[in-house]
């Protein structure tokens, strides 16, 4: 299991979950993308951040909610393929 940031932080990205995060697993390529990646290699599923999020974007795996459940293969994908990662952010959350 490890962690994934949905919807909730696209457009936010507010950094309170990185200054707690333990093995440094949170990601972001500032002034490029629109939300923040768990890096499933690197979490260590404490849940540390989950908590700290002002947004409640931070979900355990199993957990993310139905209409978002698409920001877990995008978690996944950034780590992969950063440009595919931020067109299904675009498509999942189309910028207004």
């Amino acid at each position: 299991m490890t962690y994934v940031i949905a919807e909730p932080c696209v457009d936010v990205i507010d950094k309170a979950c990185v200054d707690v995060c333990p093995v440094d697993c949170i990601h972001i390529e500032d002034d490029v993308d629109r939300k923040m990646y768990i890096d499933p290699g690197e979490c260590i599923d404490c849940g540390a951040c989950e908590p700290e999020c002002p947004v409640e974007a931070i979900f355990p795996e199993e957990d993310v909610p139905g209409p978002w459940a698409g920001y877990t293969e995008v978690e996944y994908l950034w780590f992969n393929d950063k440009a595919a990662a931020r067109a299904k952010v675009d498509e999942l959350f189309p910028r207004s």
